[in-house]
């Protein structure tokens, strides 16, 4: 029986980077090319728009350096690589930009890639840089308290003896996670133990709603989403001049082990104060911003300010382009607003879960006010461009930043960007239809592309034409027009040279570091194929356990095959002793689930215990195994259940993203 999951997204990347990089170091021939005048001249014109003489975030990047980050790479028990420290260094302050990175997106990658244990304030400590987020550490009166400890348990361990390397050795009192993005709690064994946890020695506080959002973000679309993953942080890229650079958030993320250890308080409402090691945070709830559960609070004994990941130095997604439900500019920018008002006048120092601090009144309150101001712009200019009759790529086209936000360093669109923000805010408000009929049932990519390709004059003629655009430095052009021969004829090698040299050129000027990721990744998928490598799974031990019953049948019936079980009918009870008991009916394609209830008339009974479930899941059993070592007894027609078994679909991980 194959129940298992990928509730992907983030923590996939994490996954499949051993694998990647193993591919990626036999490549044979570097099919790559050089940036062409065109890109040089765009790269250029950026040096003389931005501030690049402002050097104060390099010097709050650098302020309070206590050690570096160790040299050695953090392995796993069976050797694999987690974490390689020295493997950006070739992004080094004061070298500028190639040819073949867009500045502005160097820049970042220089700030992010300052690295090791700082000093925030008196008592506030970070590691920083050794996976795509911070670990920051808060000495209380007995201990020490960690904020979010990063992706992975190798990681998070590695940072913590660099702590204790230079800091007294007390113990951890408290963890804290920000927000439900793997990136923040997924290191947590790493820190402290659920043993601990559980005897009340440590004390695990998160927002409301952390454990159901962690969990269930990326459960249903889980295998798309991973796979998109991998174009967002270039992990098919070698990191170099002409491959991946960064992120923009951070550098990447680490490939150890993922660990969850549930909360034991949640803080639910804005103003809510709690004690924690003798300090006393005062939390800001802000749901639905950067994630669907996150908080912000300030500790007033420090005058410090834990912005989460609400503010950082960049222009953060309200759409993620790996995939994910849209986030909200207006309660964003109202959230920060709203930790103006609290803390505005008192904070002197602003510490991030990415990025570097801000340090002095001044400084945090200018931070918050522009952070604050560009999500407001977003959403509102968009809705004012939509109420005029603009439809979503109108807007994106014609959207402009005034330049009191634009030369802001920290507003620049080093992780989302303004275009496919402002598209995400077109979408939340007024869907996928832009109101024009004609796109009302547009025909699919193939079909729609071969009759383009048949109307311009055959593959030879679009290519030739492209070709002079190419020329031109009309990369955008280019790659929409050229797409159309890929899917027309994806064996068409012409066509897939061209429209991958036109990809990585507009990589090559790409400020986001995962558009940049998107269109080198597009570049070498069209040049190499698909690779079926290794794939990812990171339905850890930690996250299936966490996983509801109802998560786990909703993904269940996401998995049913609706071709083959469109005629099916079965209903089930399914029994998990003190865990709860469910009713399963098949029928019409779908599978519903009815908690605390057993059919009278159910054609199979299936009585196990959630351990024996999760087993099965984490395919550390098999349901023949199980039922033969009677740790699963199925009373009834015992066909009916294979029939349901027989229907589950599976998902091929290694789909086509440029080709069809």
């Amino acid at each position: 029986m194959d129940l298992r999951f990928r509730p992907l997204g983030s923590s996939a990347i994490a996954a499949s980077i051993a694998a990647i990089a193993t591919f990626a170091s036999v490549q044979a021939q570097d099919l790559r090319k050089d940036a062409t005048d065109a890109t040089k001249a765009a790269n250029a014109r950026l040096l003389e728009q931005l501030p690049f003489a402002d050097t104060s975030d390099f010097d709050d990047a650098k302020k309070g350096l206590v050690a570096p980050l160790p040299s050695e790479l953090i392995k796993g028990q069976a050797g694999n690589l987690i974490w390689d420290p020295t493997k950006y260094g070739f992004i080094k302050e004061g070298v500028a930009a190639p040819d073949t990175v867009n500045p502005s997106l160097w820049r970042q990658s220089q700030l992010i890639n300052v690295s090791g244990l700082f000093q925030v304030a008196d008592g506030i400590y970070q590691v920083r840089n050794l996976d795509l987020s911070n670990m920051t550490i808060i000495e209380g009166a007995e201990g020490i308290v960690v904020v979010d400890p990063l992706v992975s348990e190798e990681t998070s361990k590695v940072g913590l003896e660099l702590y204790f390397k230079h800091r007294p050795r007390k113990p951890v009192k408290a963890v804290i996670y920000t927000h439900s993005h793997v990136d923040h709690y997924g290191g947590v064994r790493g820190v402290t133990s659920e043993a601990d946890v559980k005897s009340g020695t440590v004390k695990v506080y998160a927002p409301e709603g952390f454990l159901e959002a962690a969990v269930a973000e990326n459960v249903f679309a889980g295998n798309t989403m991973s796979r998109r993953a991998s174009y967002m942080y270039g992990n098919l890229l070698p990191p170099d001049a002409r491959g991946q650079v960064g992120a923009g958030l951070g550098t990447t993320t680490s490939a150890g082990t993922v660990t969850l250890i549930p909360p034991t308080d949640f803080v639910k409402e804005t103003g809510e104060k709690h004690v924690i090691d003798g300090l006393t945070y005062e939390f800001l709830m802000a749901p639905g911003s950067e994630a669907p559960s996150e908080m912000l609070w300030f500790i007033e004994e420090k005058k410090a300010v834990a912005a989460a990941e609400d503010c950082t130095h960049t222009l953060h997604n309200t759409y993620s382009l790996r995939g994910a439900k849209i986030r909200e500019p207006l309660p964003w920018s109202k959230y920060l607003n709203q930790a103006l008002v609290m803390w505005g006048g008192k904070a002197e120092v602003m510490f991030a879960q990415h990025h570097w601090p801000t340090f002095g009144n001044a400084g945090v309150d200018k931070l918050l006010r522009s952070q604050r101001d560009l999500y407001r712009y977003i959403n509102d200019e968009t809705l004012r461009l939509a109420n005029h009759g603009y439809t979503r790529d109108e807007i994106a086209e014609r959207f402009r930043i005034p330049d009191g936000l634009a030369h802001v360093w920290a507003g620049r669109g080093y992780y989302g960007s303004v275009s496919h923000n402002v598209k995400a805010t077109y979408v939340l408000y007024l869907g996928w239809f832009d109101g024009n009929p004609a796109t009302l049932h547009e025909l699919p990519p193939v079909e729609s592309s071969k009759k383009y390709v048949e109307f311009m004059g055959g593959a030879e003629a679009v290519l030739s034409r492209a070709k002079d655009s190419y020329a031109r430095g009309e990369y955008r052009w280019v790659a929409q027009v050229v797409n159309h021969v890929v899917f027309a004829d994806p064996g068409n090698r012409a066509a897939r040279e061209l429209q991958a040299d036109a990809l990585e050129q507009l990589g090559y000027q790409a400020e986001a570091g995962p558009w940049r990721n998107f269109y080198l990744s597009g570049a070498k998928e069209l040049r190499e194929g698909v690779k079926k490598l290794p794939t990812p799974n990171t339905a850890s031990p930690d996250t299936v356990r966490a996983m509801t019953l109802e998560m786990f049948f909703d993904y269940l019936s996401v998995r049913l095959d609706r071709e083959k079980a469109a005629e099916a009918k079965a209903t089930f009870n399914f029994d998990f002793g003190d865990s709860g008991k469910y009713v399963i009916e098949m029928e019409n394609g779908v599978l519903n689930h009815t908690a605390d209830r057993q059919a009278a008339d159910a054609d199979a009974t299936v009585a196990l215990s959630r351990d024996t479930l999760n087993k099965i899941i984490l395919q550390e059993t098999k349901l023949a195994d199980a039922i033969q070592a009677g740790d699963v007894k199925i009373a009834g027609d015992r066909a009916k259940l294979d029939e349901l078994v027989s229907n589950l679909d599976s998902f091929e991980f290694w789909f086509g993203i440029v080709t069809p």
